[in-house]
């Protein structure tokens, strides 16, 4: 059922090059969501606040990323199993441009 309309190399190196840049990106920013030092006597409450919420946005950003991460790897195995590029609700052909914006899309934009 693999479709002829789509460059699969293309978007398979899309979808590794994306996945890469994310495992990378997720290393990096392990460190900012560490949990916050509490010691009163060393920091103020308004940098321990502000220590509190850079770590809340970095957790966001990790669990983000790893979202990302999963969303790439269920497209290279819908890819691997001939249903890439359909949608996974649907049946319906993903259109090849929402495949551009986002080659790991599994579903086609319900109209309402």
């Amino acid at each position: 059922m693999t479709r002829s309309d789509i460059d699969l190399k293309y978007f398979k190196k899309r979808l590794l090059d994306n996945k890469v840049e994310l495992e990378t990106l997720l290393d990096l920013s392990r460190d900012a969501s560490a949990p916050v030092e509490l010691d009163q006597t060393s920091v103020g409450r308004l940098s321990r606040m502000d220590a509190m919420q850079a770590q809340a946005m970095a957790q966001e950003t990790l669990r983000r990323r790893k979202t990302e991460i999963q969303k790439i790897e269920a497209a290279l195995q819908r890819m691997a199993e001939g249903e890439y590029g359909y949608c996974i609700k649907t049946g319906e052909e993903i259109p090849l441009e929402r495949l551009e914006l986002d080659p790991a899309a599994a579903t086609i934009v319900q109209k309402s």
